[in-house]
């Protein structure tokens, strides 16, 4: 079933009648006044089962979180205007329930009483400056997000899926040449059953760890760490190839040719192994890619080297171009490093981008270079050659090795 969205023009502002009250594991007593009253006046009270149980006794109808949690969002609405409240924990605009309603709700019609999150109270609870630490959550979505964040002294705070997160971070920490980072575990924060556990990732044996909770990691980098670099162009060696590989400096100056910007999406089309899109990620949290591949067995390494490098939010679409174009969500930029032969992919890919939309396409074949060609002569933009030399062995001496020149044609769509 697809995620609920409302009917065009069904909802428009008005006063408020849906409250959401953030509670925490003490329950009603850390309510505040205000709180306390939208809660006991709600003729409908919804939330998780645990949170239902914080906040009783509850004279209202309850509804508890259904699997999957859009499909109470009908009976949400169905009560506008009449008073109902929807309990969550701590802070619901952060990382919680408050955002998905608010996209179903106009705002002037919510009213939100948060308690501190989290990541306040683990920064809290160990004299951390919260402005000064990267929190993500990893509950619903994969552990490998935290890796580009697993920097030389960096302070992390993750709100975990489960009981077993802990020793997993653990496991991936150590790993990838982070032994020596300290994890504190902070369970049931803010009720009686609070307990905080610490460990090195190495050294970290901790087990029936409570569900609810946060992960505190103070990085600490081993010499041989896998640290991945805030600039682009990162070293061959770090993706699985079959040879179809973006080289890194190449990588990097067709990184800086896309352009990219907080939030948008790439198409990375004949994407190989799948390193400028997986880069294009690693640019900003927001990013988001698309990378199509004909070969099955590249594609399967494409979401091997994207779980590797962090970033595994990546779609891997399967298809050869411009078919497998048909349906997609349309890009912000577009790459195209295979397929170039065919003038009907770089036409496809041009077509589907929006106005103000940059394509990039490098070529390395006699066959190829002529489409960039054309493509220039229609479209405009700038043509490059790019030419590189790596100093390797020539006997017991060394010499330039060339690598095959690429002709990179860069346009913006106007």
């Amino acid at each position: 079933m697809g995620a609920f969205s409302p009917e065009p023009g069904r909802l428009s502002s008005g006063s408020p009648w849906l409250t959401i009250v953030g509670i925490g594991e003490d329950g009603r007593a850390g309510l505040s006044p205000a709180a306390a009253r939208a809660l006991d006046a709600a003729s409908l009270v919804v939330g998780g089962r645990r949170h239902l149980a914080l906040a009783a006794p509850l004279a209202a109808e309850m509804l508890a979180w259904p699997s999957p949690i859009h499909d109470a969002y009908p009976a949400i609405l169905a009560r506008r205007g009449q008073p109902t409240c929807v309990l969550a924990t701590g802070d619901p605009f952060h990382y919680g329930i408050g955002a998905e309603l608010a996209r179903l709700v106009p705002a002037a019609e919510i009213a939100c009483f948060p308690q501190a999150s989290a990541f306040g109270l683990a920064a809290a609870r160990l004299g951390w400056p919260l402005a000064e630490c990267a929190c993500l959550t990893v509950h619903g979505r994969a552990l490998e997000r935290v890796i580009p964040l697993l920097q030389p002294a960096a302070r992390l705070i993750v709100l975990s899926w489960d009981g077993t997160t802990p020793a997993r971070l653990a496991a991936l920490l150590a790993e990838r040449g982070f032994p020596e980072s300290r994890l504190t575990v902070l369970e049931a924060m803010g009720g009686p059953r609070e307990r905080r556990r610490e460990a090195t990732a190495a050294g970290f044996a901790e087990t029936e760890i409570d569900p609810l909770n946060v992960v505190a990691v103070a990085v600490a980098a081993g010499p041989d760490a896998r640290v991945i670099p805030l600039a682009p162009g990162l070293d061959d060696a770090w993706f699985e190839s079959d040879g179809q590989l973006t080289k890194a400096e190449v990588r990097a100056v067709t990184l800086a040719a896309l352009r990219p910007r907080a939030g948008q999406r790439l198409w990375d089309v004949g994407a190989g192994s799948g390193s400028v899109a997986i880069e294009w990620c690693l640019r900003h949290p927001a990013n988001r890619a698309v990378a199509i591949e004909a070969q099955e067995a590249r594609a399967e390494r494409i979401g091997r080297n994207a779980r590797a490098l962090g970033v595994p939010d990546l779609t891997v679409m399967r298809g050869r171009a411009p078919a497998a174009l048909d349906g997609l969500p349309p890009p912000d930029a577009a790459f195209v490093g295979g397929g170039i032969s065919d003038p009907a992919v770089i036409a496809a890919v041009w077509a589907a981008l929006p106005p103000g939309g940059r394509l990039v396409a490098n070529a390395v074949t006699l066959e190829s270079e002529p489409v960039l060609i054309e493509a220039h002569r229609r479209h405009g933009g700038t043509l490059r050659r790019i030419a590189i030399a790596r100093a390797e062995p020539v006997g017991a001496m060394h010499g330039w090795r060339p690598a095959m020149p690429v002709t990179q044609w860069a346009a913006t769509k106007r």
